[in-house]
């Protein structure tokens, strides 16, 4: 019978010959959108990600604090009860980059996330989901920044 340490040293043996032969690294890249994660808009991020103009839906929920006290730590959520989803996307308006975070998404997996973000400021959050034929949903919140998080 093997114990965790075991476990933990086979299993690191075999990411490190992974990582060894590029597999890693060219799965991260191939679903890696260069564009949309330096898109400084909501707008240009959809543009990059090929999704229409964003509509905004009942069934996309974003949630958040209404007041962060820090903004180098904010927690954030996204959800749909949408069918026929491809992307899950949460977006800070006025971030230097708005893309915070991608979730590509199957039938097989339930499209709620959690995720933690920098924020500089203020400003309206959004959680973007993206169907199979390239329309856009949203849901946006107000989120206030007391102490800024980005940069200062």
């Amino acid at each position: 019978m093997q114990n965790r340490r075991d476990i933990l040293k086979r299993s690191a043996i075999v990411a490190g010959l992974l990582a060894g032969t590029g597999l890693f690294p060219q799965y991260a890249l191939a679903a890696y959108n260069k564009g949309a994660f330096e898109a400084k808009s909501v707008a240009d991020v959809l543009k990059a990600l090929g999704a229409s103009a964003p509509t905004e839906s009942k069934e996309v929920t974003i949630s958040g604090p209404d007041i962060a006290e820090n903004g180098a730590v904010v927690p954030l959520t996204a959800s749909t009860t949408m069918a026929g989803v491809k992307q899950v996307l949460i977006l800070v308006e006025k971030n230097p980059a708005a893309l915070v975070a991608r979730y590509d998404v199957t039938d097989s997996v339930e499209p709620s996330f959690a995720t933690r973000s920098k924020m500089g400021q203020s400003s309206d959050v959004y959680a973007v989901v993206i169907t199979a034929d390239g329309k856009a949903f949203f849901a946006k919140k107000e989120v206030k920044v007391t102490l800024g998080g980005c940069g200062g």
